[in-house]
């Protein structure tokens, strides 16, 4: 049996975090491709720094002078990324920010694979659930989110209109009998208009809708708050630090509650098994816990470049499960399809369904009726149970 009392910490950052505006670009000229042609193949990487945005990668349609018209586009799509997310400054500005588009066709090599429905790479991807949170997610990674989400509203709907883009927030939890149950230590460090503003100033905008996301009785006396324990904080985002896309795995994921298998999510099209098989494994996993099999439960599936079938399915419950975690890889095995072609056939994958995926987590986020967030669906229970 796994420890009872301890106390564990997740870290979030915001859509304005340098590296999100580079998850969120990328994602967005996904979903741009994706919008014109199902089967569209995209691997796009972007680095924002000072002034600038350079995107590049691999992109394909089956139309070439679609192609062409959507190469086109970039400029205007990471205009747009960078003006929702709200930045205005000087040296980062969305209408001023130098634009270098280096995307290109993809690898005929790499396609060769892909296009007889192969896995687009090999690799291992893990997906997990737990039942401490109703959204079956470990609960530093969900509520340390839920705060960055909160206060990105509140900024781009002019109630808070000092805060700015760029901002992190990290929770300490304390765990009694395997249940979280108070908040140790909180970070929140965010991105403000005005050199003259200290951190308590900041602290007082910020402390109310904290308390009012985190669960009654989270926060005590005894809880450490450290908003801005640096003082100011009026240059960020790319001007402040460089970003690239796929720098945040973990935050994407489950904050370092679960393994990873290191392959990072936007700019990934759903044949690229990084991304769709880790979206499998968690709505398996998630599926598991919510059918009551396991308290917690991590599912490990690896690929090979190019072969359908998944190598090895593996499952962990951590002295949790209700049956033999042997039981459990069969009964995944027996109710999806894990070949990469099965995965985004049963979870709608082939939609632009992915810029909205690149801030506050792929996980633990409601189904959506345009087919956005279909992993966190739990319509397997029934068939597992019968599974197993």
């Amino acid at each position: 049996m796994s420890r009872q009392n301890y106390i564990f910490t997740s870290e979030s950052v915001s859509e304005g975090h340098p590296d999100k505006v580079c998850d969120r670009i990328s994602d967005a000229i996904l979903d741009a491709f994706l919008s014109e042609e199902p089967n569209a193949r995209v691997a796009c990487e972007t680095f924002a720094t000072t002034n600038r945005v350079v995107v590049g990668g691999e992109v394909g349609l089956s139309d070439p002078d679609k192609l062409k018209d959507h190469m086109a586009r970039v400029d205007a799509i990471v205009r747009g990324c960078v003006r929702d997310i709200g930045y205005e400054q000087d040296k980062f500005h969305w209408n001023t920010v130098e634009v270098t588009n280096l995307l290109h066709a993809q690898s005929a090599h790499i396609a060769q694979g892909v296009d007889k429905d192969g896995a687009g790479d090999q690799g291992i991807m893990f997906g997990y659930a737990t039942d401490e949170t109703p959204e079956l997610m470990p609960a530093p990674i969900q509520y340390a989110h839920a705060i960055l989400r909160r206060l990105a509203e509140v900024r781009k709907s002019g109630k808070e209109p000092t805060l700015r883009p760029d901002a992190k927030s990290q929770l300490s939890l304390r765990y009694e009998n395997g249940k979280p149950v108070e908040v140790t230590s909180l970070v929140l460090s965010t991105q403000h208009a005005h050199e003259s503003q200290t951190s308590a100033d900041i602290r007082a905008i910020v402390e109310p809708y904290i308390a009012d996301v985190l669960p009654k009785g989270w926060l005590t006396e005894r809880t450490e708050w450290w908003v801005n324990p640096t003082g100011t904080f009026v240059i960020g985002g790319p001007d402040g630090d460089a970003g690239l896309t796929g720098r945040k795995i973990i935050v994407d994921t489950y904050g370092g509650a679960a393994p990873h298998g290191g392959g990072a999510f936007s700019g990934k099209d759903p044949t690229k098994v990084d991304r769709s098989a880790a979206y499998a494994a968690r709505y398996l996993a998630k599926n598991v816990v919510a059918a009551g099999l396991a308290k917690r439960c991590c599912i490990q599936v690896a690929y090979a470049i190019g072969v359908a079938k998944p190598l090895a399915i593996y499952a962990e419950t951590y002295g949790t499960g209700l049956v033999p975690e042997a039981q459990i890889e069969k009964a995944i095995a027996a109710v999806m399809d894990l070949t990469p072609r099965g995965i985004r056939t049963h979870l709608g994958l082939n939609r632009p369904i992915y810029a909205r995926t690149s801030a506050y987590g792929h996980f633990g986020r409601a189904p959506e009726a345009d087919g956005g967030f279909s992993w966190e669906k739990t319509d397997l229970v029934e068939a597992l149970k019968k599974a197993v």
